[in-house]
């Protein structure tokens, strides 16, 4: 800390291009799209002022409420699954085993792809025609669970789900491996000594030291499922009949296939609005339960 006080100004000067460039590219333009949510534009020509229509228009819109109904199920889906699953692969990769290097760098893989190339692995990987999946259950007998994963409605919601829990998983692992490293061996040692076994450790010493990290993921995985959109955009394009719908696809369909600007814009606030209050939700909640115990 002294050091940072001896240069605070040369850190603030550092910070300021970066601070700029941000502000600039970022959030100014985040502001300027709140603003022209209150107007009818269509990118082009003068923003005409309509007041509160556009929202009005959204909540009178069925695709918007069922895209935000995929959108909590894909926040749910990946609460409980990339955390648990994510934590589970850390616990044991945590410990002094054969090749956990190779296996750390595999789990981590997805992470570092492409979207793009994610979305277009997994298309071809669930083509009904073509794709490995059914391919494989129908060579062992179980051509009977061969779906059209990503053409039926039934089933594509759940498995977009599948494939963005897959994608982020080493996300979760790389954070609670960090989280697990700063347990202290002490601790560990001396419940070993009183002859507490391995779950015992884990929910009464390891997740109770790691609850802030577990908050600060949950947090991300909320605010990350609440703008999913390329990996979605590329498997289904928000179909079919608006089954993977999410409000970030929604906003997109909307903003650059219709040319409805300052609807497009709405939608973004009101997206804004919702994760903001998931967000704080869930901060509220999982900090009641981290003081109750």
């Amino acid at each position: 800390m002294e050091i940072i006080r001896r240069n605070k100004k040369f850190i603030i000067i550092g910070l300021l291009p970066a601070l700029l460039f941000y502000t600039v590219f970022v959030m100014y333009p985040i502001v300027r799209s709140f603003f022209y949510g209150f107007y009818n534009w269509n990118g082009l020509g003068q923003p005409i002022y309509i007041g509160l229509k556009n929202f009005k228009e959204i909540l009178t819109d069925q695709v918007f409420w069922l895209s935000l109904r995929n959108n909590i199920f894909l926040v749910v889906a990946s609460i409980f699954g990339q955390i648990p699953i994510g934590l589970i692969i850390a616990i044991v990769l945590s410990r002094k085993l054969k090749g956990v290097g190779f296996f750390r760098s595999a789990f981590f893989m997805p992470m570092i792809l492409s979207t793009v190339v994610v979305g277009l692995l997994w298309t071809t990987i669930l083509n009904s025609q073509i794709g490995i999946l059914n391919h494989v259950l129908q060579s062992i007998g179980l051509e009977k669970l061969a779906k059209d994963w990503l053409g039926d409605p039934k089933y594509a919601m759940y498995t977009v789900s599948g494939v963005v829990i897959w994608q982020f998983i080493g996300l979760y692992m790389i954070i609670f491996l960090a989280a697990l490293q700063n347990v202290p061996e002490e601790i560990m040692e001396a419940a070993d000594i009183d002859g507490a076994s391995e779950l015992k450790k884990l929910f009464s010493i390891t997740l109770p030291m790691m609850w802030d990290t577990i908050i600060a993921a949950v947090v991300l995985c909320i605010a990350g499922s609440m703008r999913s959109f390329d990996l979605v955009f590329v498997l289904t394009g928000g179909g079919p009949a608006h089954s993977t719908e999410l409000m970030a696809t929604y906003m997109y369909n909307k903003t650059f296939t219709v040319y409805k600007y300052g609807y497009g814009s709405a939608v973004s606030l009101v997206i804004f609005v919702i994760s903001f209050s998931f967000i704080l939700v869930s901060r509220l909640l999982m900090s009641q339960k981290k003081n109750v115990a």
